[in-house]
């Protein structure tokens, strides 16, 4: 990697595409388990031009409805959070990958995502279609994005500040539930068993009949089997972090205003901003990421298919 040729752009996932296989395939390399999202979703790839390398991925999907810390910041009633959740979608993986996750160019993901690219593509893919369960046409307005930190603390969108103003801002802590802790094939057999002895949930028709999520499956299997159901608490609070793409996007969402005001962030006023602010200080404190060797991140050895 040449430091001073580095010049990052966003290239949009479509299924059933390499893009799509090599957005699964680094996923494989997540702390923990990426789900591949649900209703709504667009993925991208951040992508160096300079040598057609991989700096990094992001994927937003349909966020939950109820997330109290993010109730709140916001100042919802539940009017307002029924006609404008719409407006939100939840980061489910966001990251850098090496030698570039060395480069802090997580935190570049991060603003990336942000940007004027990723809201037009929301208004591309949604503006003038129906919601599912509502069957209404919402504005295509993208005026937050949510996410909540792998496990605790986060350091990537701490202090994600650029001329004085805090793009990412903490907003509350998760209370410990979650899925990830049912690994190493235990999941798979929890579904199994749901498949065959429990009935899904299904609230709506449009919905169908399955189960909603994996929690719904864990839950209802611990529930029949005898076990607590206090067993789907981990414990461990993640961080939850949000970035209002506009300046009235949170009184938007209120329903106190007609539009957010975009921020109008391009791809090359971020990458300006944070190549002069994170990056090259980091290359030069830390010339260590030029001695990241590509074969180190194989999730498949040669040998290792040979075994199989």
């Amino acid at each position: 990697m040449a430091v001073d040729n580095v010049q990052p752009r966003l290239v949009q996932v479509e299924r059933d595409t390499e893009d799509e296989l090599l957005f699964r395939y680094i996923c494989l390399h997540w702390s923990i388990p990426v789900s591949s999202g649900y209703g709504r979703r667009l993925r991208f790839l951040v992508e160096d031009q300079s040598n057609g390398k991989l700096m990094g991925i992001f994927g937003l999907g349909d966020p939950v409805y109820s997330l109290r810390s993010r109730d709140q910041w916001i100042g919802w009633d539940a009017t307002a959070k029924k006609e404008r959740l719409y407006h939100i979608m939840d980061a489910f993986v966001l990251g850098a990958v090496p030698p570039y996750s060395s480069l802090l160019c997580g935190k570049l993901v991060a603003m990336l995502a942000m940007t004027d690219t990723v809201r037009k593509a929301f208004r591309n893919r949604y503006g003038g279609r129906e919601t599912v369960i509502s069957g209404e046409v919402r504005k295509p307005y993208l005026a937050l994005i949510t996410t909540a930190s792998a496990l605790g603390r986060s350091s990537l969108y701490n202090r994600l500040r650029i001329d004085g103003t805090d793009y990412w801002h903490r907003i509350g802590t998760t209370e410990g539930w979650g899925e990830f802790h049912f690994s190493n094939g235990v999941y798979a057999d929890i579904r199994a068993y749901a498949e065959r002895w429990c009935e899904a949930t299904a609230k709506k028709e449009p919905w169908g009949n399955g189960f909603r999520n994996k929690r719904e499956v864990i839950r209802k299997v611990l529930s029949r089997i005898g076990l607590s159901t206090e067993l789907g608490n981990h414990g461990i609070q993640r961080e939850i972090y949000g970035a209002p793409l506009g300046h009235d996007a949170l009184a938007f969402l209120r329903g106190e205003t007609s539009r957010p005001r975009f921020l109008k962030l391009t791809e090359a006023d971020v990458w300006s901003a944070f190549r002069e602010r994170w990056f090259l200080p980091r290359a030069a404190r830390c010339p260590e990421f030029r001695s990241f060797q590509p074969e180190s991140y194989r999730l498949w050895t040669p040998d290792h298919r040979r075994a199989r």
